[in-house]
Formats: C-alpha cells, sequence, structure tokens
C-alpha cells in the first residue's frame, strides 16, 4: 500500500487545540465491522463487560521542550526525544543554523548543555551542570505540546496532558485514549468487575515525524523503549482463557503488545521496538481498541486499518469530518472492535 492510500482531507478548525472541560465530556465514535454509532465518552462504561481487561500505558510526560541560545548568540529549541542517563539526552535541535559538535547551548538561561554529536536527524548532548537531568527538565522544561497544537504550553496542559494513572516518567508525547479517563470513571469501571493492567512506553517525539516515503514497505519505524511484564502476561492470558475481550487503551498499548507477542506467544518484554503495523496484519492479543483520531498518512491510522480493516476505517474517518469530531491528542475518541474477532 502507499502513503497515499491513508489521506483523508481535514479541516484545520477539527484539530483540538484545548481538552474539553470534563476528561470524560468528548464523543465516542463506535465502529463495529463498517457501523459507525455516535456516543458520548460516558456510554464506554456500558460498552465493557465484567471481565474484560483494560491495557493501559502508564508511561509520564516530562517537559520536554527547553528553548535556548547558541553560544553566538542565535535562538535554539531543543525537543528531547530520551534521556540517555543522568547527564547525556538525545534530542531534537531546530537552529537557524546546526549547531557544531563541541559547541555549548544556554537552555533558559538557567544550564549548559554540550553537542556531542549527531544520530541522523538526532543531536546527543550532555549536561554541563551538577543536578539531575530529569530535575532540570521538571524545573525549567515546558509541556512538549504536538506540532498541530498551534499555542505556547499553558498551566491546565501540565495536568490535562497527562493520564491520571501515569506512573513511570520518560514520555515526551501523553498517550493519548487515556486522557478521557478521570478518577470517578476508573472506579465505576473497578466496581463493576472490569480489570485493569498496564503495559510502558515511553512515546517518543518520533511519534509525530512524516512518512517520507510513498510505499510504506520502505518506512523505517524509530525507536520507542517498551515494558511488558510477566503479571500482565498472566492477567491477558486468564482473561482470554474465561472468554473475555482485551482492550487496549490507546495504539501505544496494541505496540507493546504485539511486540511481546511477535513470535506467536505473549511473552516479557524488556527494550526497543520498531514494530510498524499496517494492513493486513494478524493480531496476536487485543480483541478491541480504544484510540484518538489520528494525522493522515500516518503510521498509526496505518495501525487502527490494519485492526478495523482499511474501508472501515476510512469510513469512519470520513464520517467523523462530516459529524465534526475533534481530532488527535485533545480531541474526541473511537472505540473499535476488531475487524477479525467481529467477522468471525
Amino acid at each position: 500500500m502507499n502513503k497515499s492510500d491513508f489521506h483523508f482531507d481535514l479541516p484545520a478548525h477539527l484539530i483540538a487545540q484545548y481538552p474539553t472541560e470534563k476528561r470524560t465530556g468528548s464523543r465516542l465514535l463506535v465502529l463495529q465491522g463498517a457501523e459507525v454509532l455516535d456516543k458520548q465518552f460516558s456510554d464506554f462504561y456500558d460498552l465493557v463487560e465484567p471481565g474484560d481487561l483494560l491495557v493501559f500505558n502508564d508511561t509520564k510526560v516530562f517537559p520536554a521542550r527547553l528553548f535556548g541560545q547558541k553560544a553566538t548568540g542565535g535562538k535554539v529549541e531543543v525537543l528531547v526525544e530520551r534521556i540517555i542517563d543522568e547527564h547525556t539526552f538525545i534530542a531534537h535541535v531546530r537552529a537557524s543554523k546546526t549547531p557544531p559538535v563541541g559547541s555549548t547551548i544556554r537552555l533558559e538561561n538557567a544550564f549548559d548543555v554540550e553537542m556531542l554529536r549527531r544520530e541522523g536527524d538526532l543531536f546527543v548532548l550532555k549536561n554541563l551542570s551538577d543536578t539531575p537531568l530529569l530535575e532540570l527538565f521538571e524545573r525549567y522544561g515546558h509541556i512538549p505540546l504536538p506540532p498541530y497544537i498551534e499555542r505556547t504550553d499553558a498551566t491546565e496542559d501540565k495536568q490535562r496532558y497527562q493520564t491520571v494513572y501515569a506512573k513511570k516518567t520518560g514520555a515526551v508525547a501523553a498517550p493519548t485514549a487515556g486522557l478521557h479517563f478521570d478518577e470517578d470513571l476508573l472506579a465505576r469501571l473497578k466496581t463493576k468487575g472490569v480489570e485493569f493492567g498496564f503495559v510502558t512506553l515511553h512515546v517518543g517525539a518520533g511519534t509525530f515525524q512524516p512518512l517520507r516515503v510513498d510505499n510504506i514497505l520502505e518506512h523505517k519505524m524509530h525507536s520507542e523503549t517498551i515494558e511488558v511484564s510477566d503479571e500482565i502476561c498472566q492477567q491477558i492470558n486468564a482473561t482470554k482463557a474465561r472468554g473475555n475481550r482485551v482492550i487496549a487503551i490507546g495504539t501505544t498499548t496494541v505496540r507493546c503488545l504485539e511486540t511481546a507477542a511477535r513470535e506467536g506467544v505473549l511473552k516479557p518484554y524488556q527494550g526497543d521496538t520498531r514494530i510498524f503495523i499496517y494492513p493486513p496484519y494478524k493480531f496476536q492479543c487485543v480483541d478491541a481498541l480504544l484510540t484518538n483520531f489520528h494525522l493522515p498518512e500516518s503510521t498509526l491510522l496505518m495501525l487502527v486499518s490494519a485492526f478495523a480493516g482499511y474501508e472501515n476505517i476510512m469510513h469512519a474517518y470520513k464520517m467523523a469530518v462530516e459529524r465534526e469530531y475533534r481530532f488527535f491528542s485533545y480531541g474526541d475518541a473511537m472505540f473499535i472492535l476488531n475487524h477479525d474477532s467481529f467477522n468471525h
């Protein structure tokens, strides 16, 4: 398939610039095979059954965007991709002229970093202060809102661009399907008998990088760090054994589980993943998926097309545009039943 097969026209006014007043205040499009249903996110409670397992990504976003100056005085924007250790990190660097290796950048008028080397489009930078990196980022950094949110970060983003169950720091982008849950809904689901499990995928800024090739088979996925524990593997096996559904909360959760099951058996896994899921693909673990609406021609749109069926997804997206759903990180949600399990 080609990148252009995944194009759709999206009016700019449908790209959500702010979150809804309440986390659960979004709309929810439900996709069952080719059938498209309009719901509210609060209806999610009625769409899951006692014994179903919701699998969440518990990564935590840190303030990964920083502004600074080169020694020459030129302005620089740094977006952290990954922290390597207390003093070294990999980042995207935007400047009118690329800072040379060995040069120093002053960030947020507070601390200095040295440009160590380039790695493709990314740069390896070294913290020259004695304070650990994460402490510096928490103190001086900005919430790294996605490029399609055309405003500077505000105080409310610190809370709202973060899931209520975020636990393990390391992401520079939120696993956005989880943003719709508040403590009250989680408590009600638990009382209903719905089970919860957790995986970790630290979302990198590479998630926003566009495909630069038309033949999608030539695309090389960015690398992201994941953790799938023995505990979640046992929870999933027990859920399947009793005939209940494994429901992934977000595409990052799908990528974790499918990486851990890539040899046909679900096993604990810790390390990097570059898994690229596109049609046709046979899913090993996931029976249903809650996700937000994704960018045209993106790898995540390809993933949901593999999950729901290409024609079904493109039709649903057309309906979503016509019905003026809100798109992307702060937008509305979509609940998809697996194309294979629906057909069988």
